[in-house]
């Protein structure tokens, strides 16, 4: 699994960076937004043993639950930022953004 995110979506995390410290995303796999990636200040979420680490973007942890992964784990991830806003706790809301995945079955 490749983690990437799209050049809007590094502005937004710089953004965010820039009023709420270090950050960290997490993506359940649940229904709805849990769907969708969540920035969290740093610790927020707490992670446990259900939670794999895929990568970092723009230096922040990046995480997703196993069952999630488990069904993920041949997928290449970009990270996207779409206008608009979701019904979550995450922190690029206020900004009228929403952070998306993008997806593409690994070839190799």
């Amino acid at each position: 699994m490749k983690l990437a995110a799209t050049e809007s979506c590094k502005a937004l995390i710089e953004l965010l960076k820039s009023k709420h410290g270090k950050l960290m995303f997490h993506q359940s796999g649940g229904c709805c937004d849990g769907s969708s990636p969540m920035c969290y200040p740093l610790g927020e979420f707490k992670v446990g043993g259900q939670d794999v680490l895929v990568g970092e973007l723009v230096g922040c942890p990046f995480y997703m639950g196993r069952a999630q992964y488990n069904l993920w784990q041949h997928t290449d991830l970009t990270i996207d930022v779409v206008n608009g806003r979701g019904a979550s706790f995450s922190l690029e809301i206020p900004e009228g953004k929403r952070f998306i995945v993008r997806s593409e079955i690994c070839t190799i």
